[in-house]
């Protein structure tokens, strides 16, 4: 399921992240990659702000639904 699906607060495991090379790379870089671990923290107006690798990061919804978790 997307990211953007995910509960508040629940522990999810990184299974893909989807759209181009450069969105993948992107988010590579802010820590999202395949087996790790996202919390989210809240959503705000369709913004999500998520906890990885022991840092907040606040990312789009359109960047949450490429994220599956």
């Amino acid at each position: 399921m997307p990211l953007t699906m995910a509960r508040t607060g629940e522990n999810n495991l990184i299974k893909r992240i989807g759209g181009k090379e450069d969105v993948r790379r992107f988010l590579e870089s802010l820590g999202f990659v395949v087996g790790g671990n996202v919390t989210v923290v809240s959503e705000n107006q369709g913004n999500v702000i998520v906890n990885v690798k022991e840092s907040r990061v606040a990312i789009s919804r359109e960047m949450a639904n490429k994220i599956l978790v």
